[in-house]
């Protein structure tokens, strides 16, 4: 039996089960709805124009937050692998203020971007960072030292070395943090859209959540998760080529 049978029945057994305990009458229907409500529901999301300006918007928010922090991230990745003293001072304040529920920093977000889409592009923004910076700077890390000095012995500059030694053995870390930033990023845009928007996913589901349409927020949910996995498999797909699996 191949890995992708086995994947299809177990997401099939899950189905059967979800939907056998939504049909038990053990927990009350408008909590688990049926697998045909919510496939109606998102068939007629997938039907109405006004879904794709929301998925719009929140595709425009995580993928501009995932640009900058990723960006950022890479960067001060590289200033810490390339400094000793930089990284003495600054690496024990990313490692304690990585693991933090980033939802913390959005009402300082809000002061500094006000109410539009600012605070959750920065919101993304932050969530990407993180991974990418550690993951930057653990690949800047594991250069050897001999390396980094044969090259220098070639009287080789700052730059060329960045270049030259520290950007190849960087490639495959940061491709696989970019996966990871992706779905916190999305995460963090989602959560600031719930916490304070008129538009975007987020918006729509704490919509449904509020007026107890879990039928229609399930089908979000579904929309939100395939979203995710599409750019993860393409980002997975892009990364098998440097061996970033």
């Amino acid at each position: 039996m191949t890995v992708t049978m086995i994947r299809m029945l177990t997401l099939a057994g899950l189905l059967a089960a979800y939907q056998a305990i939504s049909s038990s009458g053990l927990v009350f229907t408008g909590a688990m709805p049926s697998l045909w409500a919510i496939g109606s529901a998102l068939l007629r999301q997938l039907a109405d124009a006004g879904f794709y300006a929301h998925l719009g918007v929140t595709a425009y928010e995580a993928g501009t937050g995932i640009l900058i922090g990723g960006s950022v991230g890479v960067l001060c990745g590289i200033a810490l692998g390339v400094s000793r003293l930089l990284a003495a001072v600054l690496d024990p304040w990313v490692r304690a203020l990585a693991p933090a529920p980033k939802i913390v920093f959005l009402p300082i977000l809000m002061v500094l971007f006000g109410i539009d889409t600012g605070p959750k592009i920065a919101m993304a923004a932050i969530s990407a960072f993180f991974p990418v910076v550690v993951a930057t700077f653990g690949g800047m890390r594991s250069v050897s030292p001999i390396l980094i000095r044969v090259v220098r012995s070639f009287d080789a500059s700052l730059p060329q070395l960045v270049r030259l030694v520290y950007l190849p053995s960087i490639v495959v870390p940061v491709l696989g943090s970019l996966r990871l930033a992706t779905g916190v990023a999305l995460i963090g845009a989602l959560l600031a859209e719930v916490k304070m928007s008129n538009r975007g996913l987020g918006y729509l589901i704490i919509q449904d959540y509020n007026a107890f349409r879990t039928a229609e927020m399930y089908a979000l949910l579904i929309s939100v998760f395939t979203l995710a996995l599409v750019v993860n498999a393409a980002l997975r797909t892009f990364g098998r080529r440097y061996g970033a699996v």
